[in-house]
């Protein structure tokens, strides 16, 4: 089989310049196109320059059609009105989507669905393997320990991360109800307290979030119950390992059905 042909979206941005980096590192994939918001001031710089590669050619442009006419998937860690605006096209054309982007909201998560009858979407909060296996140990647990056992997440990233608890959050704390058996609604999860917020609910999932500096990203699950605390946790070194993981996600969606799948599915968790 050829060499799947890759978009990287968001290609002047941090996240998109790993990509790149990853995608020059790799074997099975090459580099096809290099997308970037219109208006910005790195439209027609050269990808590989930008990502501290020699130049290869690809020059960051803002017409996806164009672009994905020959590419084979599109990798897609940007805003979500951003990746919104994605999913039609590459539905359209076919390409398989693989999305990392967070603060999706629910009616965009609806959209991104609303394409798998028709297009191959992997989509996760996080790409890690780590934080993947990490989420199947949580379910595991959260299944295991009463509500006697208080569920508690915190995260941190850098100061310039926009959305708050992170994605990564949200998969580990969906992975902690999903073992309870409830929904992660506001019913069953507490944020950002302040005040006089009286006792802590029975069986709610708590989330809090540290931003500052350079973190890649710092996650921690604790179950506390009666005299002993459980802490399980993941630490991100660098955010190669989330481009490293969005690329096997492509490499493995390439040729699947049209559906819509998560990292567990590309690393053979799904029935953990």
């Amino acid at each position: 089989m050829s060499d799947m042909r890759l978009i990287v979206a968001g290609a002047g941005g941090r996240m998109g310049r790993a990509l790149t980096r990853a995608i020059a590192d790799s074997k099975g994939a090459v580099l096809a196109g290099a997308l970037e918001a219109p208006g910005s001031e790195l439209l027609g710089k050269d990808a590989g320059v930008l990502a501290g590669l020699p130049a290869n050619g690809i020059k960051l442009s803002a017409d996806l059609w164009a672009m994905s006419k020959e590419a084979d998937g599109i990798l897609d860690f940007t805003v979500p009105a951003a990746t919104i605006a994605n999913v039609a096209i590459a539905a359209e054309r076919g390409i398989v989507h693989v999305i990392g982007t967070t603060g999706l909201s629910a009616s965009d998560n609806a959209v991104i669905k609303s394409v798998t009858n028709r297009a191959v979407v992997v989509q996760s909060g996080n790409m890690s393997l780590g934080v993947n296996l990490l989420a199947a140990v949580v379910k595991r647990v959260a299944k295991a320990l009463d509500e006697s056992f208080d569920i508690e997440i915190v995260e941190a990233h850098h100061r310039m991360k926009v959305d708050a608890p992170s994605g990564t959050a949200l998969m580990l704390g969906q992975a902690a109800a999903s073992g309870r058996g409830i929904p992660l609604d506001d019913e069953h999860s507490e944020r950002g307290r302040d005040g006089i917020t009286g006792a802590r609910k029975p069986g709610a999932i708590g989330f809090a979030s540290v931003r500052g500096g350079t973190v890649a990203g710092e996650h921690s699950v604790t179950f506390l119950g009666p005299f002993e605390r459980l802490t399980l946790s993941h630490l991100a070194e660098d955010r190669m390992l989330f481009a490293h993981g969005a690329l096997k996600a492509a490499l493995w969606a390439h040729g699947k059905n049209p559906g819509h799948y998560s990292m567990a599915d590309v690393l053979g968790l799904a029935d953990i």
